[in-house]
């Protein structure tokens, strides 16, 4: 994966899409290393940008899921219903 990003990165337009790319390229690393989806942590991130904003280091991520349940809940509080269901 890194050798396929190190030749792709060969052809980003800019120094800022180049520092973008690497940024997301880290995030997803570190997820493939905490054992964890990706795809999940990034669309967590994007759902609870001003909770991650507020306190960054509860999304790290080896630890977001917490963060995340908990601000499913603040959210579910608020609308008033119980929230997602657990299995």
């Amino acid at each position: 994966m890194a050798i396929r990003h190190r030749k792709n990165s060969l052809f980003y337009k800019s120094r800022r899409g180049a520092f973008v790319g690497d940024l997301f390229m880290s995030l997803i690393h570190t997820r493939f290393l905490c054992d964890a989806d990706p795809l999940d942590y990034l669309t967590q991130l994007l759902r609870n940008h001003q909770h991650a904003a507020q306190a960054p280091q509860e999304w790290m991520p080896w630890n977001y899921r917490a963060a995340a349940a908990s601000a499913q809940a603040e959210l579910a509080k608020c609308r008033g219903s119980p929230g997602p269901a657990h299995s």
